[in-house]
């Protein structure tokens, strides 16, 4: 291993490496022809990697402070969180929400919903109920308090967030509304701040407006991501799940045996009833389940 530097405690630290490589390692810091030009390398791609992460630092931290003065708030946030609905037609209906700070995205904080009990397509009452329990854990202690909470959806999505708030007690958290524009296209956005009778309209160049387009791209894709993944899922065992005799245990058999539901689809009787636990008439079954 090679260092830029000699490092204080470099045999204590070579027994320590080597014991968890399973082998001898050793430590240099003064080398010449090809592990020289090795060092260099590493050397500079390190200080671009550096370099690179204090300019996006530096941007994130311009686009906060532009946000803290498009909200008119009196300190700048700390943290932000956005919430979006993803279904196809009602179905399999996710909420995500993540969570930027001046490091940017903190994925370790997102956190998905799965809406259960609303009707299908109901985006407004999938909203409540996944900013319900959200805000509802925060009040147990459970997460940390976001300075600005951006709701994607516009004003409907936005006076739906206020009820949970006034529900919850809630008044310390800022909220933001964001509407598309007619065309839909980035820089269009109209901002509602905390009510829809307070609008505000960014320039597109706007630092402030960047952060509430990344933010609400991201929740957007990782609700998308959610919906589909939760989507799939019900598809592949939904199908298993109506026909009598096939349980929990043979459906996972069956999957697990032929890869997955197309590979089912595809099998034979034959093929079918050599599955452990499936009968020839059961086999017969779920070949005429999956065939009509």
């Amino acid at each position: 291993m090679i260092t830029t530097h000699p490092l204080p405690d470099s045999a204590l630290l070579q027994d320590a490496l080597s014991a968890h490589a399973g082998k001898r390692v050793r430590l240099a810091h003064q080398v010449r022809g090809h592990r020289a030009q090795w060092l260099q390398l590493a050397q500079t791609n390190a200080e671009q990697q550096l370099a690179s992460q204090l300019a996006n630092q530096q941007q994130l931290a311009k686009r906060f402070a532009a946000l803290r003065d498009a909200l008119d708030m009196p300190d700048t946030p700390q943290r932000l969180e956005c919430f979006d609905i993803s279904h196809s037609h009602g179905e399999a209906t996710v909420a995500s929400c993540v969570v930027f700070d001046h490091q940017g995205p903190v994925r370790s904080d997102y956190r998905r919903f799965n809406i259960e009990g609303v009707a299908a397509g109901d985006d407004y009452a999938a909203m409540r109920q996944a900013l319900t329990r959200r805000f509802k854990r925060l009040q147990d202690g459970e997460g940390k308090r976001p300075d600005v909470l951006v709701v994607d959806g516009g004003k409907g999505q936005l006076n739906m967030a206020r009820e949970v708030f006034t529900e919850l007690g809630i008044t310390d958290i800022r909220l933001l509304g964001v509407a598309k524009g007619t065309t839909r296209k980035a820089g269009l956005e109209t901002l509602f701040i905390e009510t829809v009778e307070c609008s505000l309209a960014l320039d597109g160049a706007s630092p402030a407006l960047h952060l509430i387009q990344h933010i609400r791209d991201e929740s957007h894709r990782f609700a998308i991501t959610g919906h589909r993944t939760r989507r799939d899922k019900a598809r592949r065992t939904s199908t298993l799940q109506d026909i009598p005799g096939v349980g929990p245990k043979r459906r996972r058999e069956l999957l697990r045996y032929f890869g997955g539901l197309q590979g089912v689809r595809k099998a034979s009787r034959q093929d079918l009833a050599k599955v452990p636990g499936i009968s020839a008439s059961l086999a017969e079954a779920i070949h005429q389940a999956l065939h009509g």
